[in-house]
């Protein structure tokens, strides 16, 4: 029966951001993945690394700033090993809100317009985020081979089914036949309730991409553009990418055009050069969202570990998660206090 120190059932960036965090010990790690690695809610996402974004719990900084400062050194490990390029597009965050924040400065309107040309602010207070944002469709091109490159086994269309604790260690009932392991990590995002007990509720969202001739030559957006309700991301070429709605809608998918056309209206009012761009693509994706809005990172059971409920934030989360789960597998130090996303607060859950 094959074995592996870890085995990890997802691949999907959180999955696969620790395979290779755990891979760079030296443990042999097998990923399995029910569908395509990086094609569910990490191709669906916006890439926005929105550490300081008001709309993020308080809870959730101390993680946040982790990844932004491994952010960096992940992104070249995942380029050197692939040799694709993941590159950052932007830099810089208008954000839009109704009550500035403490140490937040409202920015001038001539910076404001110089940012993003038309703007109408429609009542809303602007100030100006140092942040970063990448297409994870990039990522999602990189990651895989950049896992393989690093040694981890990726097997695609293949999932866990079971995992069993028997003598001293855990057996892995897959679609794909059965295995061992010294350790199992549950990174199945939206799918993941079904191995570990713990509801998971996908959050569908939907977004577009538009494309407008005449957009860059004298309205030229260099900036993101968030507000409490949507967001606007420049992308390479003509396009900016429009998001997103925020539904419950179980597993259902299906791109619905009157949403798409209503986010491509609301767009408009806030920046209106796009008024009249035509949309090039549209798609959704299910976010993995606990009870809490919270990730989920720790221990299980006995050899047993959980990394899901990103959310949002899945893109932004992963070098940190990724580091946590290198650290309670190992048994290391932890960078930082992870009791707010402990299993444990789910307890009343798991003993049902």
């Amino acid at each position: 029966m094959p074995h592996a120190d870890v085995v990890i059932a997802g691949a999907g960036i959180i999955g696969l951001a620790a395979a290779l965090e755990l891979a760079s010990t030296g443990a042999s790690v097998i990923v399995f993945e029910r569908g395509r690695a990086m094609r569910e809610s990490s191709w669906a996402a916006a890439g926005m690394l929105a550490a300081h974004d008001p709309e993020t719990p308080y809870a959730l900084r101390p993680l946040s700033d982790l990844s932004l400062q491994l952010y960096p050194a992940f992104l070249a490990r995942v380029e050197s090993l692939s040799g694709k390029s993941v590159p950052i597009l932007t830099t810089q965050t208008l954000q839009g809100v109704h009550s500035l924040p403490p140490n937040a400065h409202q920015i001038s309107a001539e910076t404001l317009q110089a940012l993003a040309p038309g703007l109408q602010t429609n009542g809303l207070r602007f100030f100006l985020l140092a942040e970063q944002s990448l297409n994870p469709r990039d990522l999602a091109e990189a990651l895989p081979a950049a896992v393989k490159a690093a040694g981890v086994t990726l097997l695609e269309q293949s999932a866990v089914t079971a995992v069993e604790s028997k003598s001293g260690s855990l057996q892995i009932q897959t679609t794909n036949g059965a295995f061992t392991a010294d350790h199992f990590i549950n990174a199945c995002g939206a799918w993941a309730a079904d191995l570990s007990g713990i509801p998971i509720i996908p959050r569908k969202g939907q977004l577009l991409i538009v494309e407008h001739p005449d957009l860059y030559a004298d309205q030229h957006l260099t900036a993101v553009i968030r507000t409490p309700h949507l967001y606007l991301i420049p992308r390479t070429g003509l396009r900016v990418l429009i998001g997103a709605t925020d539904e419950h809608a179980g597993y259902d998918k299906h791109v619905d055009s009157a949403a798409i056309s209503a986010l491509h209206s609301a767009a408009a009012e806030l920046f209106p050069p796009i008024r009249h761009a035509h949309v090039v693509d549209s798609w959704s994706g299910l976010r993995p969202a606990s009870a809490d809005s919270l990730p989920i990172i720790g221990r299980l059971a006995p050899h047993s570990w959980l990394a899901l409920g990103h959310f949002r934030n899945g893109i932004l989360l992963a070098p940190a998660t990724a580091r946590l789960l290198r650290q309670m597998v190992l048994g290391e130090p932890l960078s930082i206090h992870a009791h707010a996303f402990s299993p444990a607060r789910f307890a009343d859950s798991l003993n049902a």
